[in-house]
């Protein structure tokens, strides 16, 4: 599993830059979105791991931090809280859902049964 972080940089002409906190990967592009696809196609090809997940976050207008994690597996998975961790300890199987309990419907009881009618 590779944790690749990169700080983005945007120039007064629009291009987006991007270097790795640590170590020495480097990308540019004319878009933030651009820029990330080839930061994740760089990461990807560095670690030979399956499974990516990104995350951008704009720090200024013209700034941001990319981290790209690669591998890791179950925790790819998880929807929120938590739920990652308990599949990776399980072996990265997925957790059982609670089981519903059935309800039974109650019956309504019908206007009949108090001998008068509301549009009497």
């Amino acid at each position: 599993m590779g944790v690749y972080t990169f700080v983005c940089r945007s120039a007064g002409g629009g291009e987006w830059t991007a270097k790795q906190h640590s170590g020495e990967m480097e990308a540019s592009a004319a878009t933030p979105y651009e820029l990330q696809r080839r930061l994740v196609a760089a990461a990807s090809a560095a670690d030979s791991a399956s499974g990516v997940q990104s995350s951008f976050s704009m720090v200024t207008p013209s700034s941001a931090v990319f981290q790209v994690i690669v591998g890791g597996g179950a925790m790819m998975v998880s929807g929120g809280g938590g739920g990652g961790a308990a599949a990776a300890a399980s072996g990265g199987a997925a957790a059982e859902a609670p089981k519903e309990e059935k309800k039974e419907e109650e019956k309504e009881e019908s206007d009949d049964d108090m001998g008068f009618s509301l549009f009497d």
